[in-house]
């Protein structure tokens, strides 16, 4: 989704206006986007949930697939509409997004922008910055939103760790229906149910306790709306 994303600051963007989403051309060409522990319940209604593996950071990253084909957005319509219930927070965030800054030991996050987003605009939308050059509400709400983002993708980070830790997480190879064929997709893992059905009853309540149960559950009913998918290629 992103092309040019630049820290936002007043020099570079005091007259910058943001326009509100209310077309989605801009995710048409993503086929899986990031999701967090939160929203599987919300997902799963609509989308499967699978974990890809991320070999770089040695860890697996729960996504909504969107479609069956690299580059294709099912749910994305023909003007841009996007064409189901509930959007990931991840697509919502855009043409913004939180990106780490090391200073010294310390790591920092800065909201950055999409430069080259058609949501943004020098006569339409709401200003980033007052005439004076301070941020206005729009700066403030977006950092708040990105933050409380990013403390759900750290929390989903320890539930996939645990995952992990326990061995729950396995390979599946996805066959679906494609015309008159069979297509195949490799590389997703979902939890598997088996290894979930003898997992110790220590594990098991730490589950309860931790409050991932819900979570599991989730992920396991998703996969019903792989057909769905198949049924829109």
């Amino acid at each position: 989704m992103y092309q040019k994303l630049v820290p936002v600051n007043v020099q570079r963007h005091a007259a910058i206006r943001v326009k509100e989403i209310n077309r989605y051309h801009f995710a048409a060409r993503s086929h899986l986007v990031n999701i967090t522990i939160h929203e599987f319940a919300r997902v799963a209604a609509t989308y499967p949930i699978v974990f890809i593996e991320n070999k770089e950071k040695m860890f697996f990253q729960p996504v909504a697939l969107l479609g069956l084909n690299e580059g294709e957005n099912l749910f994305v319509g023909e003007h841009g509409e996007w064409n189901a219930p509930y959007i990931p927070a991840t697509v919502r965030q855009y043409p913004f997004k939180l990106l780490p800054k090391s200073q010294g030991n310390k790591t920092e996050y800065v909201v950055c922008l999409d430069e080259s987003s058609d949501l943004l605009s020098t006569s339409e939308g709401v200003s980033l910055f007052a005439e004076r050059g301070e941020p206005t509400r729009i700066i403030e709400n977006v950092k708040q939103f990105l933050l409380e983002l990013q403390q759900l993708m750290a929390m989903t980070e320890q539930f996939v760790h645990f995952l992990v830790s326990h061995d729950l997480l396995i390979s599946m190879d996805m066959h679906v229906r494609e015309g008159k064929g069979i297509k195949s997709i490799a590389g997703c893992y979902i939890i598997s149910e088996k290894r979930l059905n003898h997992v110790a009853m220590d594990i098991l309540a730490e589950m309860r306790d931790r409050q991932y149960l819900s979570a599991i559950y989730a992920q396991l009913f998703s996969l019903m709306q792989i057909e769905n998918l198949s049924a829109m290629l």
